[in-house]
């Protein structure tokens, strides 16, 4: 349990640290210094100096940055004539002193970077396929159904029957029924209750061999198990397996797909909110710790759909880091369009309250979040990795 999730807390800030990485190699092929390059937030653990910049590793695991020299702005009376040398030697070299299109590059380059990083993702996805849990819902659109074990609890019928983690359920039959097909996860607990201390032929697939095993589902069993011992889930096939040459094209496609749907899926949620009605079913608000604890839960159906469930996280922080807020790469991106047009750029002073004032609104929410949300969802997780 705790592996699992300091597995998905890493990769959580290995899509920060890309997201760094693009605003960062992007002021490096400007010419522009860059002071720092850290992962995690300060206080400082340990760093190393390479060149100009330095490379940090830091105590706090909450993402990385990026400290680019001037990008804090310049003050209302350097304003006058951006993009000139006033603030010192290295100022040439500085953020300021790009041309707007420039500096446009470096803030949308994380941004950028996310889109690359899901688009790699994808495509590592399409080259090894992906299953989706779905429960006894029938969803269109997915194929191969198909009811999978995922944990087997010691001393159990299932453990003594030798069924193990990963074996695909077929069908069961007894002395007394004919076989009959296990298409869904009540189709399995309906026939072990109804079968409990007898004999049940059950037949697996295990690493695409048929095999054939006996199951005595228990009379009486501990909280949390079951007759038969075992926690199983309903699979399909969400992303079919493709040739390696055809990965990237469907990769590139799908993040294109899942790109368009996020926006209609994040205007329908604020549309909904707007106007009065709510949530929509199916959205859920989540903070870092939120997203860890679903990334923990994704590791669970195998490394395809944990990769995809990163992709389509990627995703989603590359569109909310184009919103229009000051504190995020779309806020930045709104002062440098302000000026564009003014000529001349917003005060640093007046940017950087906005910028403060937003920050904490977002800590604030990420607090709420975290708290309303967020920690029931790793109680829970918590809980039901104790039961197994």
């Amino acid at each position: 349990m705790i592996l699992t999730l300091i597995i998905a807390l890493f990769s959580l800030i290995a899509l920060m640290v890309i997201h760094e990485f693009g605003h960062f190699i992007i002021a490096k092929k400007f010419g522009v210094i860059v002071d720092e390059f850290g992962i995690g937030y300060p206080p400082r653990i340990f760093g190393k100096k390479f060149g100009e910049t330095i490379y940090s590793i830091n105590l706090l695991p909450l993402g990385a940055f990026v400290r680019i020299r001037g990008e804090e702005g310049l003050d209302e009376k350097d304003s006058q004539g951006a993009g000139a040398s006033v603030l010192g030697l290295d100022d040439y070299r500085s953020f300021t002193s790009l041309a707007i299109w420039k500096r446009i590059m470096i803030v949308l380059g994380g941004v950028i970077a996310f889109w690359i990083a899901a688009i790699i993702i994808f495509s590592i996805v399409f080259g090894m396929g992906a299953d989706i849990p779905i429960g006894d819902q029938d969803i269109s659109g997915l194929t191969n159904p198909q009811v999978k074990i995922i944990y087997v609890s010691q001393n159990s019928p299932a453990e003594i029957s030798g069924i193990k983690a990963g074996d695909i359920l077929i069908e069961a039959k007894t002395a007394e029924s004919e076989a009959v097909k296990i298409n869904k996860i009540s189709d399995f607990q309906n026939i072990t209750k109804n079968n409990l201390g007898k004999d049940i032929s059950l037949t697996i697939n295990r690493e695409g061999k048929n095999l054939e095993l006996s199951l005595n589902p228990r009379l009486t069993w501990p909280e949390g198990e079951g007759p038969a011992g075992v926690a199983i889930e309903r699979t399909a096939t969400l992303i079919e397996k493709y040739p390696l040459y055809m990965a990237p094209i469907k990769g590139a496609a799908y993040t294109w797909e899942i790109t368009v749907n996020a926006v209609k899926g994040l205007y329908q949620v604020f549309a909904n909110i707007f106007s009065g009605k709510g949530v929509p079913q199916g959205a859920e608000f989540a903070g870092p710790l939120g997203i860890t604890v679903f990334l923990a839960r994704a590791m669970d159906y195998g490394i395809g759909y944990f990769l995809y469930f990163i992709g389509v996280i990627s995703v989603f922080v590359a569109i909310f880091n184009l919103f229009p807020i000051p504190a995020l790469d779309g806020g930045k991106f709104v002062f440098l369009i302000i000026e564009k047009i003014r000529k001349k750029p917003v005060s640093a002073k007046i940017e950087q309250n906005i910028t403060i004032i937003f920050f904490i609104l977002l800590i604030t929410m990420s607090i709420f979040i975290t708290i309303r949300f967020d920690i029931p969802r790793l109680t829970d997780f918590i809980k039901s990795s104790l039961q197994k």
